[in-house]
């Protein structure tokens, strides 16, 4: 018997929460079972939830939280997570899951690794509009594989679409304690901590409905200059520091000294004070770091040489 849980974090979520569980509820895998985190809702949510738990009381539970945010919300999760549960998913309030989703997942996992190494995979999606119209499918097909050295400069797993095994789950609730301060997004924290150790796969049938509506807007403007805008303004926020760097020191705190070869290296030149252009020059040739798109690749070397990142 191979157990799932899926850990799905929700804050506001009575217009869609229900569509979203039912289609866990009707996966193709059997021996699943929900486990949610309100993060402080002041709409109907909880009520929605706890008439879902009168009808499957034996699949899901319900943890009451205060708004601590999405990342320290899917953190507390992992933490309070069945620790005997084979895989773990993460999910959102507001999709619809296709009824294969978490089978296919086991397979590849399965099929891919042994158990005692963290793995995690991760699917495409299909873009809908509120009434779940098709849109198309997103993102679009990595263009390299997933590695850390990506992971450092671009996040590119959905978390709503990623299934870690147990060893994975270990890693993170056996190591230090996260500043989700520093964190941009729990997917991509796990996209760095997997990467680093274990394997990552990519499969690009999509595995849900990415539901968009006004609040979870994909992207932004197609121009260069407004996805240039859209990009730089995640990584700069309040002091104006890098949140990529926050985001690498803290990783580099509490698993650099596990690290070794290259991924030790490449992590210690991205973090080395680059104040001068000597020490700037040296890393742009230097660095293995990449973004899947290689004009955003140069664009990136190209901000470090002038000093903006």
């Amino acid at each position: 018997m191979i157990k799932v849980q899926v850990l799905l974090s929700t804050y506001n979520g009575e217009q869609y929460i229900s569509e979203q569980i039912q289609s866990i509820l009707n996966q193709t895998h059997p021996f699943i079972s929900i486990l949610i985190r309100d993060d402080g809702s002041t709409d109907q949510t909880i009520q929605v939830l706890e008439q879902l738990i009168k009808l499957h009381p034996d699949k899901i539970k319900l943890i009451k939280g205060t708004n601590v945010g999405v990342v320290s919300s899917f953190f507390e999760l992992l933490r309070a997570a069945d620790p005997e549960a084979d895989y773990y998913c993460f999910c959102d309030q507001d999709d619809v899951w296709f009824d294969h989703k978490v089978e296919h997942a086991i397979v590849r996992l399965d099929s891919s690794i042994y158990t005692e190494v963290p793995a995690m995979v991760f699917t495409s999606t299909y873009l809908t509009d509120a009434e779940l119209n098709r849109k198309g499918t997103w993102p679009k097909l990595p263009a390299q594989e997933p590695s850390f050295f990506n992971a450092l400069y671009e996040n590119i797993a959905i978390g709503a679409t990623i299934t870690m095994n147990r060893s994975a789950r270990n890693l993170f609730i056996n190591s230090k304690s996260v500043d989700s301060q520093k964190v941009l997004m729990h997917d991509w924290w796990f996209y760095l901590l997997v990467s680093a150790f274990g394997t990552v796969i990519y499969d690009n049938k999509p595995s849900m409905l990415y539901r968009q509506h006004n609040n979870n807007v994909v992207g932004g403007s197609n121009s260069i200059v407004g996805k240039l805008k859209s990009k730089w303004a995640s990584f700069k926020r309040h002091t104006g520091k890098d949140l990529l760097h926050k985001q690498a020191s803290e990783f580099d705190r509490i698993y650099g000294s596990r690290l070794t070869g290259e991924l030790k290296e490449q992590l210690k030149l991205f973090l080395a004070s680059r104040t001068r252009f000597i020490d700037r020059l040296h890393y742009a040739r230097k660095s293995k770091l990449y973004r899947q798109s290689k004009a955003e690749s140069l664009l990136f070397k190209f901000f470090i040489l002038i000093g903006f990142i």
